[in-house]
């Protein structure tokens, strides 16, 4: 494809994986299947954090990695935002500052202004002064969500985002997840274990096990699905 991203990689050590599949600018894929299938692997392996054993990466023009060719960019030279189940914020800088730290490629000038919309769009404007252990969980998820989109990414990461945040923090930002979609051009990739969650963010699914794909499809073409993938997703 043109534009977004695509991704045919494959590997058999430490974990098999065997993934091929493609993800349109604006447009979320969640990525399901039990645990130790494979899931963040496959994140890690986009990100440059993790080489797989064979395959191509490319994200519009640029291509991120080619077995073949010996092509292996590194995360800071990959278009991709990264959100961590664990938050991975500096403890040591406040709300604006942690912002602040992803928009090295805006002059000086104009970084500060950029965090702080960043920072209002997520819903925390008021709050850039405080630091990490001063915010409740799912603020400091927020602020994560708004670092990673401080570099405007062309691929948006997001690894089991709400798994530690109570039910109702969960479901707000989910809220903010779809409000934000129209907004984002970002090819948005969804690791999640709560396969509603999957069905209600994603426009596609892809159901991976034991690190292959099982099936991708619309929510209501997984929902429907019978056999292994079902299976798979205790349906």
């Amino acid at each position: 494809m043109a534009e977004g991203l695509s991704v045919e990689i494959g590997q058999s050590r430490p974990y098999a994986l065997q993934a091929r599949f493609a993800v349109a600018p604006g447009e979320v894929l969640a990525v399901v299947g039990p645990s130790g299938g494979g899931k963040s692997t496959l994140l890690r392996c986009i990100a440059g954090l993790h080489p797989p054993g064979t395959g191509r990466i490319t994200c519009g023009e640029a291509v991120w990695f080619d077995a073949q060719a010996g092509v292996r960019r590194p995360p800071q030279e990959r278009s991709v935002g990264l959100v961590f189940q664990a938050y991975a914020l500096f403890p040591h800088m406040t709300t604006l500052q942690n912002v602040t730290a992803a928009l090295g490629h805006l002059p000086a000038s104009a970084r500060k202004a950029r965090a702080q919309a960043l920072l209002a769009q997520v819903h925390l404007h008021g709050l850039e002064g405080r630091k990490p252990a001063a915010l409740s969980g799912g603020q400091q998820q927020r602020v994560a969500l708004a670092r990673a989109l401080a570099r405007e990414p062309q691929v948006l990461l997001l690894d089991e985002p709400f798994s530690a945040v109570d039910r109702r923090t969960r479901r707000d930002l989910q809220a903010e997840i779809r409000a934000l979609r129209g907004r984002l051009a970002a090819a948005t990739l969804l690791v999640t274990h709560d396969l509603d969650e999957a069905m209600g963010l994603a426009d596609r699914v892809l159901v991976l096990d034991q690190g292959r794909v099982l099936m991708i499809g619309t929510p209501a073409e997984i929902a429907a699905a019978g056999g292994a993938v079902a299976e798979a997703l205790g349906l």
